[in-house]
């Protein structure tokens, strides 16, 4: 008579006990995971706002450099191909000269749009940002990875610069940050060339 082997299966107990490891193992690597995404979040801003405060100090020091050259209405300076237009001295509202504010001659004051085409300009192959909502949301939305936006009116009004990921959701949808405590960004004034990072939560989705 041959001998066979009998195979075995899991007792319900065996299951249950592998159930309850699994249970545990992610009560304690979740957590961990989660950390470590809020760090690389937290990490990239930063890095994108050394970057960005690096290149507006190196834009300003060229037209220092270079004699203050002025269009005959603003300060410009050609920043690696690109005319930048730059802040004019207003010593009336604390507006420094030389300080990256736009890129089109016949800007007033500073827009959404000039906050994206100084990002694109001072910093080198930068990741793509946009001022428009609905490209945040659209057909190409995976290709933006920062929103940004424009703060105040006037001389002191200044940009601020979202990590699309840590904005709000609804529906799948992002919303517009109503202010810098959402999400992290940091924000740049062309008054003074004050560069400010603001780290918050990661918001719920």
């Amino acid at each position: 008579m041959s001998n066979m082997n009998k195979v075995k299966g899991f007792t319900l107990i065996e299951l249950l006990i592998v159930m309850v490891l699994l249970g545990l193992f992610a009560v304690t690597a979740i957590p961990k995971y989660l950390d470590l995404t809020e760090k690389a979040q937290q990490a990239n801003i930063e890095g994108m706002a050394g970057g960005f405060a690096t290149g507006i100090s190196l834009a300003r020091a060229q037209w220092e450099a270079e004699g203050r050259p002025s269009d005959g209405i603003n300060n410009v300076v050609d920043y690696d191909g690109s005319d930048l237009l730059l802040t004019k001295a207003d010593k009336a509202n604390g507006v420094r000269a030389g300080y990256a504010i736009g890129l089109s001659p016949g800007d007033v004051t500073l827009t959404a749009n000039d906050c994206v085409d100084i990002w694109n300009n001072i910093l080198q192959q930068p990741p793509l940002a946009t001022a428009t909502l609905n490209e945040l949301n659209g057909i190409d939305a995976d290709r933006y990875k920062y929103f940004a936006t424009v703060v105040g009116s006037g001389p002191l009004n200044y940009c601020t610069f979202f990590l699309k990921e840590t904005l709000h959701k609804s529906d799948q949808v992002y919303r517009a940050p109503v202010d810098e405590t959402i999400g992290n960004n940091f924000t740049y004034q062309p008054a003074n060339s004050s560069v400010v990072i603001n780290i918050n939560k990661t918001s719920q989705r």
